[in-house]
Order: structure tokens, then C-alpha cells, then sequence
């Protein structure tokens, strides 16, 4: 996601966190320390009421995160390649592969509500028991406010409409039912699109009738539009690029150059020339070793281009998606779920670089399919 920055793993998963974050601390803070704690435990100090509010709000956003890890646990546990968890304004995001089967599809999607329910109950528990031993206080009343966020917070993921875990549990009995992956995928995204829209309705009804909470609804609202809309998108994609192989798909032949060479000699011999933004690079034997952008040769200091080696800058082999010319498409793109992973994909054939399938190359098949017109390989495209 554009905005969010690397800050550690969880469970071997990179985790990112988006800028919005720690806006959506300091409103659970603010909200919790001013209004919650107060109208239920009141007679305390501000301090004590901004300390409990920080650490239920971090208590909160540790929820979140459990939500996302099962989902990502899940899904490696089944064999899905899993990019990262991205924890945003919204709660989170969990980028991964897809599942190969309707049951591990459902397994996915519930994995993330019933960790949420889970919490929620002890939580709530915990709070019972709290207050049974020491009286009603803050740390029950903290506890108890933690449990009811994550009943809500796992009821809400089961409404059935994507990109809400609900719309993932219909879409995996939609795609066991009728065996048609792609239309099940339409269907949830459709859901999704028609819910978001009421919400944002809904919202704007509740924020000119003085509720300043509707403006949230209507957010959240935006957000599952936009998703499911993307979604949508690219069920439809999936369905035009399926059975078609690699080689019908890939640009050749490519530009390339020596990974050996320096970054100023790589940028007038071969990027320049090139007119591209991403190219590959070759070892001394003339095999792939990686892809280097423009944007990474951009970022080398100007006084340091004569002295560092492209393949100091260069996305390695290991983590570019591979393909050989038989490959299908649809299966090498979900492989790209992962770190690294994605487009463009190098297309390699015992250790020789045969072609690249950009963003452009699947555009363009998208867009033949269209028009009813049968694609040919081009020999080259921007990247």
C-alpha cells in the first residue's frame, strides 16, 4: 500500500505500517481518555485517564494485527505465498496469493473474524474476572471497552460483502456451489461495491443529522467501494488471461545489460538507449541476474555512478517472479504474491532470458480480448 513503511515481521510475514496509524492511535486515545473512561469509571486524574487510554489503544492495534497474522498463518500453513501484512487507518491488509481450493479459501477467511471473536470473549472475561477480584476500575473497564471493540470488530468482517472476510466466506461457497471461480469473485465484489455504497449513504445521512461519526462510516464505506470495484477488475482479468500461456504474453526480445558495469556506463549504454524503466540485468555468463530500475539507478549519488556496480542496485534474481515460455500466465502471476514478487515477470529458459511480461504486455491482452482480436507476442513494450 502507497504510504506505509516496513517496521518489522510478524510471524516470519513482513508487517508495514501506513502513515494513518498513529492518526487512528491518537483518535482511539483521545476518544477513550476523554469520553469513554470517564463517563464509565469517573473520579480519576487526566494522567491516569491519557495512561490507560494509550495502552488500550496499543491493546487495540494489537488486536488488529492478530486478526491479520491468522489470516496470514492460515494461509501459509495451506501453501498461499503471503507479500506482507499492512496495518492502515481501517485496521488491515493482508496481500497473499490465491487459494487454490474453495476449502482453503474459507479456511483463509474465517481465520481473521474468529481470532477477533476469540480475543473479544477473553477480553470480556478477563474484564468479568477483573472486576470480581479488585472492584470496577480502570483496568476492567479497559479490558471490557478491548472485548466489545473485538465482538464488533469480528461481527463487522462477517457481513457478506468483499473485501470484508464475510464477502471472502461467500465467494469460497459461491466457488465450491458452482465451480466458477471468477464468477464468484464478480459476485463478492458486487456485494461488495452495493454494501460500501450504502454505507457511505448512510453516513453522510448520519453526519448532516449532527452524527460527526457518519463521516467514518462513510470512509469505510469509500474504501470497500474502491476494493471491491478493484476486485471486480481483476476477476474479470483473471478469466480473459485464462490458458494463455507466458509466451503468448511476453515482449522480446529485451533489452538487457551487463550487471558488471558501472551505473554511469549502464545509463548511457543501455538505459538510455533503451527507452525503459525497468531492465534486466546479465552475469558474465550472460545469464539473468536480477532487474534494475531507473528509479533505483536515480537513487545512486551522482559522484558515486562511476564507481558502484549495477548489480549493487539491482533487484536480485531471487526476488523476481520467473516464468518459462510454457508457463500459464494466471499461475505465475499468483506466484508473484510474495516479497519482490509481481510484474514484471522474467521469462527464463534453461538460464536464458527469452522475454519479460510487463504491466503493459497484460494490459494490452486485456484490452485485444475486448475487441474479440487474438494477441500477438510483441517485440518489445515500454516498461
Amino acid at each position: 500500500m502507497n504510504g506505509s513503511m516496513r517496521v518489522g515481521h510478524v510471524l516470519g510475514v513482513p508487517l508495514r505500517m501506513h502513515w494513518s496509524v498513529p492518526v487512528l492511535v491518537a483518535l482511539l486515545a483521545y476518544g477513550l481518555g476523554h469520553q469513554t473512561l470517564p463517563a464509565w469509571t469517573p473520579g480519576h486524574s487526566n494522567v491516569v485517564y491519557a495512561a490507560a487510554s494509550v495502552i488500550g489503544a496499543a491493546l487495540l492495534m494489537g488486536s488488529l494485527l492478530l486478526h491479520e497474522a491468522a489470516h496470514a498463518v492460515a494461509a501459509r500453513k495451506k501453501g498461499v505465498a503471503v507479500q506482507d501484512v499492512t496495518l492502515w487507518a481501517l485496521g488491515g491488509m493482508t496481500q497473499m496469493g490465491r487459494p487454490r481450493t474453495a476449502g482453503v479459501a474459507l479456511l483463509v477467511a474465517v481465520s481473521g473474524p474468529i481470532t477477533s471473536l476469540v480475543i473479544g470473549g477473553a477480553a470480556i472475561g478477563a474484564g468479568i474476572g477483573v472486576h470480581g477480584l479488585i472492584g470496577w476500575g480502570i483496568p476492567a473497564a479497559l479490558l471490557l471497552w478491548l472485548g466489545w471493540a473485538n465482538l464488533l470488530l469480528g461481527v463487522f468482517n462477517l457481513l457478506p460483502a468483499a473485501p470484508l472476510d464475510g464477502g471472502r466466506v461467500v465467494q469460497a461457497v459461491m466457488w465450491w456451489r458452482t465451480g466458477d471461480r471468477e464468477r464468484a469473485e464478480r459476485a463478492a465484489g458486487r456485494s461488495g461495491q452495493i454494501f460500501g455504497m450504502a454505507m457511505i449513504a448512510f453516513g453522510w445521512v448520519a453526519f448532516i443529522r449532527g452524527a460527526t461519526g457518519g463521516l467514518w462510516f462513510a470512509l469505510i464505506g469509500l474504501f470497500m467501494v474502491i476494493i471491491a470495484n478493484a476486485e471486480r477488475q481483476h476477476a474479470t482479468l483473471t478469466e480473459t488471461l485464462r490458458g494463455v500461456r507466458v509466451a503468448d504474453a511476453m515482449s522480446h526480445p529485451v533489452a538487457a545489460g551487463a550487471d558488471w558495469l558501472t551505473v554511469d556506463r549502464f545509463i548511457d549504454e543501455v538505459a538510455a538507449p533503451a527507452r525503459h524503466s525497468v531492465l534486466p540485468v546479465l552475469d558474465f555468463e550472460g545469464r539473468p541476474s536480477g532487474l534494475v530500475s531507473l528509479r533505483g539507478l536515480a537513487a545512486v549519488p551522482s559522484g558515486n555512478r562511476g564507481m558502484q556496480r549495477v548489480r549493487d542496485v539491482a533487484t536480485p534474481l531471487s526476488r523476481c517472479t520467473l516464468a518459462v515460455p510454457g508457463d500459464l500466465l494466471n499461475e505465475v502471476m499468483d506466484r508473484g504474491a510474495r516479497p519482490g514478487g509481481g510484474m514484471p515477470i522474467l521469462v527464463v529458459d534453461h538460464g536464458h532470458l527469452e522475454g519479460i511480461v510487463t504491466a503493459h504486455d497484460v494490459t494490452r491482452l486485456f484490452q485485444l480480448h475486448a475487441l474479440g482480436a487474438t494477441a500477438a507476442p510483441p517485440k518489445s513494450s515500454p516498461l
